[in-house]
């Protein structure tokens, strides 16, 4: 039987205190990989934590750079994959800042992604502070394909698609919600899975920051839309989720809806100019 193993470490990070959230993300990575873990993801922004505001300005660096080459070393020391978030600073423009998601590995940088949907109404801000990015990410791992995602990103079903088109087995998603939409993810989760017949690894922040309160609840779901493993509500958590190749090549082949794809239905919707 082939398998992952993920870790999702739900963690709270402390305000632009880097250090200290780069210590507590080592702690987790020892925990996981004594527990098997090929993979270890921590929540979107983790380095820094999310309501920083301007003061992402100061905290902001380039990948690779120096807290993505500290990861690096441990990501080899433990011989495991790390997925954690970060605000990126551009290397062509110090004022163009990204929210962005890392892997390493055990070889170095894996992958960079940029967050393509930031939301900006109500109490998000990102658009503010952030540019977005512009290209859907896939990395090749020696388990294979892996798509990468941001939080908001799973509000649009397209980019799944794209990701599940492009032969990812799994989604990896990486969050900082507040509790208000807490009911929006645990719901899109399981749809992004079943529509692509996909496994969605989501991993979300817990703890306080300007008002805002994160619900935690990082769970896997399969390629059958089931709900692997959970982690606790509003704490800190880590759980491990054992995912299945083999049952996830049986769904597709059981339930095989991307032969149902349409192009031509995602050009209209691409010429659409008004909504």
């Amino acid at each position: 039987m082939r398998t992952i193993t993920v870790a999702l470490a739900q963690i709270q990070s402390i305000p632009a205190a880097k250090e200290a959230n780069l210590k507590k993300m080592y702690e987790y990575v020892d925990i996981a990989a004594k527990m098997g873990s090929q993979f270890v993801l921590f929540p979107e922004l983790a380095l820094t934590s999310y309501a920083l505001k301007d003061l992402f300005y100061k905290v902001a660096e380039p990948i690779p750079g120096p807290s993505t080459e500290k990861m690096i070393a441990k990501a080899k020391e433990k011989n495991v994959y790390i997925g954690f978030g970060m605000p990126e600073r551009s290397l062509n423009d110090p004022g163009i800042i990204y929210n962005s998601m890392v892997l390493v590995g055990p070889q170095g940088l894996v992958g960079r992604y940029r967050k393509i949907y930031l939301p900006t109404y109500g109490v998000f801000e990102e658009g503010r502070y952030f540019r977005n990015g512009t290209t859907p990410v896939i990395v090749d791992t020696q388990f294979g394909r892996i798509g990468l995602e941001i939080c908001f990103d799973l509000f649009s079903p397209e980019l799944t698609r794209l990701l599940a088109l492009r032969g990812a087995h799994t989604i990896f998603v990486i969050s900082v919600s507040p509790d208000m939409s807490r009911n929006f993810f645990e719901l899109f989760t399981q749809a992004r899975a079943l529509e692509n017949t996909i496994n969605v690894v989501y991993v979300n922040a817990v703890g306080n920051e300007e008002g805002l309160g994160y619900w935690g609840g990082s769970h896997a779901v399969d390629a059958r839309g089931k709900i692997l493993v959970k982690a606790k509500y509003f704490e800190e958590d880590l759980v491990i989720a054992s995912i299945n190749l083999d049952d996830f090549y049986a769904a597709k082949e059981g339930r095989p809806l991307l032969k149902h794809y349409n192009p031509e239905i995602c050009r209209m919707c691409a010429e659409e100019k008004e909504i």
